[in-house]
């Protein structure tokens, strides 16, 4: 156990944490982005007045996003409640979720939507996860009820929840259950789930610790409709791991804001998500183009084979990678020299060889985009076949992996998840330690390298671990997700 950032947990299995016991110490800031329904911000301030949560360690910050006439503070909220304006230079959720977040200061922030009844342990629940742990994402219960203005009284609501009867406000079995809870039930409350537990990332209710808020890049401003999707990746590439907290609940005021113009509201997420998550790979159409967001980096050192190397990689069936040649790059010489006497020569030839390639970049070191979920290393004398980045991907999915080493005859091949390379540094162990990691020395997945086919193998085969049975049945179907046959 790190004693500062609490235990080393492997993927999203958090079941050997202890949930904190003791009193607490952690402040949290409750941001609530709100425009307009004074009346539902009234219940819910009303709610986080009765909260078992100490006072003294809880600020509610409302972001009134442009609202007229302005809202107002109701007489029942908690001790410190105050409204803020957005920062300038935005408007929306996500933006409103930002500028709270820079315009408070407690350990743990727990963004909560205005419309929101909780019951009265509703933060300490989520707060005794962050207690144990200050890498998690604990996402809030919540279901949704009926609801016209009038129905609630503030002052009844308080009491009702101070009085830890918030369950009796409305009829459960005609209230709506969220649709991540089939995921989290599918996967043992996401201990068992893959590289996409963030998709149960929902911004109703959710709180992370203030450093992982930052170092994830906060929310996306730029996308105002599915911007807590986005957040959700965004804390899985810093290192999150995500936690649904189902010891306490909640009332969502209302229908589901997809609900009311569902179709038009998916086409708008589609393309907005798409451009920033890689990983929800069913949102990104099957043509092969290029998104702002690639699938992978791609790092090849400018060596001899380098230029037959990144052609192979390109014309591979993974379109969506970014290659980036690494190395001493020459400024360009406009004076009168010698061309082919230049000692910079091959690498002036690779510069002018992929200058209108906007999937080749040139630096001199291999840095880190924290957006791309994998980095890969591939050896300048490799012969990748059409399949082999996708294989690569498919391998560390189905098995799990955060790295994985492919050995070749001059090297080896070394994918890197982001996210758990990102998760090992904060708290200061391997890779292997959060996710677990492979070397594969033979088989279908070094041959997809340019290695050699073991002795006694015969005809192609398909690319997949350095297992001698080949891939696993599920691992052919991951590998025709990501080929898009």
């Amino acid at each position: 156990m790190h004693a500062e950032h609490g235990p080393v947990l492997r993927r999203n299995d958090y079941g050997p944490l202890e949930r904190h016991t003791g009193e607490p110490r952690l402040s949290v800031s409750v941001v609530i982005p709100a425009h307009g329904h004074q009346d539902k911000l009234d219940a819910t301030l009303a709610s986080l007045a009765a909260q078992t949560y100490p006072a003294a360690l809880l600020e509610a910050v409302v972001v009134d996003d442009g609202t007229e006439p302005p809202l107002r503070l109701p007489e029942i909220r908690p001790e410190r409640t105050r409204i803020v304006a957005p920062l300038p230079g935005g408007w929306a959720s996500a933006h409103a979720t930002n500028s709270g977040a820079a315009q408070s200061d407690g350990d743990v922030v727990l963004r909560l939507d205005s419309d929101m009844l909780v019951f009265d342990d509703h933060v300490e629940s989520q707060l005794r996860w962050h207690h144990a742990a200050d890498y998690l994402a604990v996402l809030g219960h919540k279901r949704f009820v009926a609801y016209a203005v009038g129905d609630l009284d503030p002052a009844a609501v308080y009491e009702s929840v101070k009085a830890g009867k918030a369950a009796e406000l409305f009829d459960r079995e005609s209230s709506e259950p969220q649709w991540i809870e089939r995921i989290i039930d599918a996967t043992g409350g996401l201990r068992e789930a893959d590289h996409r537990a963030f998709r149960v990332l929902v911004g109703a209710s959710f709180s992370v610790p203030r450093s992982l808020y930052e170092a994830s890049g906060g929310m996306d401003a730029d996308v105002v409709l599915g911007s807590d999707t986005v957040f959700g990746y965004r804390l899985h590439q810093a290192g999150a791991l995500f936690v649904p907290d189902d010891d306490s609940s909640s009332w969502h005021l209302g229908p589901r804001q997809i609900s009311a113009r569902g179709d038009l509201a998916k086409r708008y997420r589609r393309p907005h998500i798409a451009n920033r998550v890689p990983e929800l790979d069913l949102k990104r159409p099957r043509a092969p183009r290029s998104w702002d967001t690639p699938l992978a980096d791609v790092f090849v050192d400018a060596a001899p084979g380098a230029e037959a190397c990144v052609d192979a990689l390109l014309t591979g069936t993974t379109a969506d990678l970014r290659v980036t040649l690494l190395g001493q790059w020459p400024e360009p010489d406009a004076g009168r020299h010698a061309p082919l006497d230049d000692p910079q020569l091959d690498a002036r030839l690779l510069l002018e060889s992929f200058k209108g390639e906007g999937r080749v970049r040139f630096a001199l070191d291999a840095e880190t985009d924290r957006r791309v979920p994998y980095r890969i290393h591939v050896p300048a004398d490799a012969k990748p076949r059409p399949e082999a980045v996708a294989a690569l991907v498919a391998h560390a999915n189905e098995h799990r992996l955060g790295l994985v080493e492919v050995a070749l005859p001059s090297g080896a091949v070394r994918l890197e998840r982001t996210a758990a390379a990102a998760r090992a540094a904060h708290l200061e162990t391997t890779i292997d330690a959060v996710w677990g990691a492979e070397r594969v020395t033979a088989g279908p997945l070094a041959e997809a390298f340019g290695a050699a086919p073991e002795p006694g193998a015969s005809g192609p085969r398909e690319a997949g671990g350095g297992r001698k049975r080949g891939l696993s049945g599920k691992a052919r179907r991951v590998v025709r997700r990501v080929l898009g046959s």
